[in-house]
C-alpha cells in the first residue's frame, strides 16, 4: 500500500487539513499510512521545510491535497526525493493532466476548440494579439480561463465572451480575467469555443469521471453540482483519449451537449481533484491504497 501525503491543517500542522480528514481516516482504517506536508510552505517556495514531517525512505507515495502550480509540484517531488520518496505521479504527468496545453491535443476531438498563449500575472495583452489568437476558433461566443481555472462566478465580466469576433468585448473580458486572477494566473490565458450543454433544473448536467490506469473507476457528480447523483455518460471516445494521454490517475469533467453528445469540459490530475460532498470516501480511498 503506497502511503498518502496529505496537506496539514494550517492551524495545527500535526493533523490533516479538515477538508481531507475523513479521507485520511479511511486510509488509516484500511491499514494505509498517512504523512503530512505543509501546502502553505510549499507555495512560498520552501519545499524542504514543507516535507519535513514526511518520514525518510517512504519510497513511492501519492499526494492528496490542494492544487499547486506545476513548478511547485516539481519542487515537491525534488524535496521528497532527497528524503528517499518518489511521487507516483511524476511532475511531467502532473503538468500534462493539470494544465490545458498538456492535455488538450489528446482530447481535441472530444472537447471545445481552444487556443492559448503564455501570459504573466498582470500582463496587459494587446487587442490585436487577442484578435489574432482567436482566429482559429469558430465565430460565436467563447470563454476565457487560464491553464487551470476559470472565473465562472464572474461569468459576465471575466468569463463569458458573447462574440469572439468583437475585439473590444473580447479584450475587455480577457483583461478583466487577468486582473482578477492577480498572482494566481496559472500559465497563461486560454480562450475556448462556447458549447451549449443540457441542463437539469438550470444546472449543467456534468459528471466527474475518475480514471485509474486508463479505466473509469468512479463516477461522481461534479463538486459544484447541487445534485447527489450524476448521469451515466457515454465514455468510449473519451476513454481512448484518456489512454493516449497516458497519465495514471486523472479526472475528466464531462457534460452532455444539447445534441446528445458527451463532451470533456475539463481534465485534471486526480490527486488534486475534489470530491462531491455526497461521494463515498471509502470508494475513493480504495483507488489509492489498493493500487
Amino acid at each position: 500500500m503506497p502511503p498518502v501525503l496529505y496537506c496539514c491543517d494550517p492551524l495545527n500542522p500535526r493533523r490533516v487539513d479538515e477538508h481531507f480528514a475523513l479521507e485520511a481516516q479511511e486510509v488509516r482504517a484500511r491499514g494505509g499510512e498517512v504523512a503530512l506536508i505543509d501546502h502553505d510552505l510549499l507555495l512560498r517556495g520552501d519545499a524542504d521545510a514543507a516535507v519535513a514531517r514526511v518520514p525518510s525512505g517512504l519510497q513511492s507515495a501519492w499526494y492528496r491535497g490542494w492544487m499547486m502550480p506545476s513548478a511547485r509540484y516539481a519542487e515537491l517531488a525534488a524535496a521528497l526525493s532527497r528524503r528517499g520518496a518518489a511521487l507516483i505521479v511524476d511532475p511531467g504527468r502532473y503538468r500534462a493532466a493539470h494544465e490545458l496545453p498538456g492535455w488538450y491535443p489528446t482530447f481535441a476531438e472530444v472537447t471545445p476548440a481552444s487556443v492559448w498563449r503564455p501570459t504573466r500575472p498582470g500582463e496587459v495583452v494587446a487587442a490585436d494579439e487577442l484578435t489574432e489568437l482567436v482566429q482559429p476558433l469558430p465565430p460565436g461566443p467563447g470563454i476565457v480561463k487560464d491553464y487551470v481555472k476559470s472565473r465562472k462566478d464572474e461569468w459576465h465580466q471575466a468569463c463569458f465572451i458573447p462574440d469572439l469576433t468583437e475585439s473590444a468585448g473580447l479584450t475587455r473580458i480577457v483583461r478583466r480575467f487577468v486582473e482578477l486572477q492577480e498572482d494566481y494566473l496559472a500559465g497563461g490565458i486560454v480562450v475556448r469555443a462556447f458549447e451549449t450543454f443540457a441542463r437539469r433544473e438550470s444546472v449543467a448536467a456534468e459528471v466527474r469521471v475518475w480514471w485509474f490506469d486508463g479505466e473509469p473507476r468512479l463516477l461522481t457528480p461534479h463538486p459544484d453540482s447541487p445534485f447527489d447523483r450524476g448521469l451515466a455518460p457515454g465514455l468510449e471516445q473519451i476513454a481512448a483519449a484518456v489512454r493516449r494521454l497516458g497519465c495514471r490517475f486523472i479526472t475528466t469533467d464531462v457534460a452532455l451537449r444539447t445534441d446528445g453528445v458527451w463532451r470533456v469540459v475539463e481534465v485534471g490530475d486526480a490527486q488534486v481533484s475534489d470530491l462531491h460532498r455526497s461521494s463515498s470516501r471509502d470508494e475513493f480511498v480504495a483507488l489509492l491504497i489498493d493500487s
